[in-house]
């Protein structure tokens, strides 16, 4: 093994000692090395041995990757209050999996419920210092806590915990039937920004809300002069309408109609990317020229939502002229990852035309994998000969990226079989 700590040889890591250490890019390479082949009961036992060294991440992908919980004793387990207490939702929630919920009472999941209380109310630096009595400088720095969420991590007398307590709550009073009221749950979100995970959770959990209490919220919040109130709006008004059972369902259509309406009145650039996301997955003309008027908008992350949304209409062969264009042009934009969405648009499309096939083989040239993956991906979707080329160029699937590059690569050769067996 080398000095970083990853598989080199062959020598190969433990997965437990993996576990133990928080490396949670080696866990994936060996889960992804092990394949279904693995030793479950290794992965049970590396399970543990995160939970108990406050690893929520990487006891969540053990999860994933088969450990089953089920088979851990209670006292291998982390005391499901240390985990409450630790502020990590991705850590409560590997204590509270559906294999080993039911060790936990009603009364006891209560009880957790009003301590992750406690701390959101005090907040998490004010009962730091309590439980430390330390007035020192206190440290603070932003971690990931599972796949999607970061939280904050607090240091300070010799005890570090995380900020995630309002998500916990969240989480806990959703599992006990507990109706937080619309109001609470904006509140936690808004103490918090974007990528904390008391913002997503309250987001999520809000949308499967379809009545009028939360659309009203939602308006509200649109028309709010602070940034941060408008983008959580934007963001609830996007799950409304992803989240949807059909288009036509009366909050989908509510919510489609707001965001077009919003994209040609909003300034602030956080805000106008996710009430463009919000019309991506929309088939509809009105959507259509919402994304169309900011192609040429200054900030790439606003072009990343455009190139996102365009060619997503239900009919995939359906492309209209000017969103043909726009894509031409976004698929050559001077940041990368707005012609990785226009290229992923684009293969979406799937009609082989040739000026689109033409300007994603070109990205097969582009110095980043990630931007070469995707283009073999779109031509192999448009039943383009150029993938299966490029396609060699890039190999295997690099290890701990298996997973995500092979969706990539598998549609080129899946197109070779088509096309050497027929």
């Amino acid at each position: 093994m080398d000095v970083g700590g990853r598989v080199s040889g062959v020598v190969k890591a433990s997965l437990i000692a993996a576990a133990r250490a928080g490396d949670t890019f080696l866990v994936k390479q060996l889960l992804e090395d092990d394949g279904d082949d693995g030793d479950y009961d290794e992965r049970t036992a590396a399970f543990a041995v995160a939970v108990q060294a406050f690893h929520g991440d990487i006891a969540e992908l053990l999860l994933c990757g088969g450990a089953d919980a089920s088979q851990c004793a209670p006292d291998e387990l982390l005391p499901l209050r240390e985990a409450v207490d630790s502020g990590s939702p991705a850590l409560v929630d590997a204590l509270l999996t559906h294999s080993i919920r039911d060790r936990y009472a009603a009364s006891k999941l209560m009880e957790m419920r009003d301590l992750a209380r406690r701390w959101c109310e005090a907040g998490a630096e004010a009962e730091l210092r309590r439980r430390t009595g330390s007035q020192d400088d206190l440290v603070y720095t932003r971690v990931q806590d599972d796949e999607y969420y970061t939280v904050g991590e607090l240091t300070l007398g010799g005890m570090t915990v995380r900020d995630g307590h309002g998500a916990i709550l969240t989480g806990l009073e959703e599992m006990l039937g507990i109706r937080a009221s619309c109001e609470e749950l904006i509140t936690r979100a808004l103490d918090h920004d974007q990528d904390h995970a008391a913002w997503g959770r309250a987001a999520i959990l809000l949308s499967h809300r379809r009545e009028q209490e939360t659309w009203t919220a939602a308006e509200t919040l649109r028309a709010d002069t602070d940034p941060s109130c408008r983008l959580f709006g934007a963001e609830l008004m996007r799950l409304i309408e992803l989240f949807a059972d059909s288009h036509e369902e009366e909050f989908c259509v509510l919510a489609t109609a707001a965001l077009a309406d919003w994209s040609a009145e909003e300034t602030d650039s956080a805000v106008l990317t996710e009430v463009l996301y919000g019309l991506d997955s929309y088939a509809g003309p009105r959507a259509e020229a919402a994304l169309l008027a900011h192609v040429g908008h200054h900030d790439a992350g606003v072009r990343r939502a455009v190139a996102a949304g365009l060619g997503t209409r239900s009919d995939s062969t359906y492309l209209s002229d000017e969103a043909r264009e726009a894509l031409l042009v976004l698929m050559s934009d001077p940041d990368t990852d707005v012609r990785i969405a226009a290229c992923l648009s684009v293969g979406a499309v799937g009609n082989g035309e040739l000026a689109l096939s033409d300007a994603m083989a070109a990205l097969l040239d582009h110095p980043e994998r990630r931007v070469q993956l995707v283009a073999v991906y779109g031509l192999a979707l448009h039943n383009d000969e150029r993938c299966v080329e490029g396609a060699d160029r890039l190999g295997r699937p690099r290890p701990g990226f298996r997973n995500e590059e092979a969706g990539y690569l598998d549609a080129a050769w899946r197109y070779q079989w088509r096309r050497d067996h027929n």
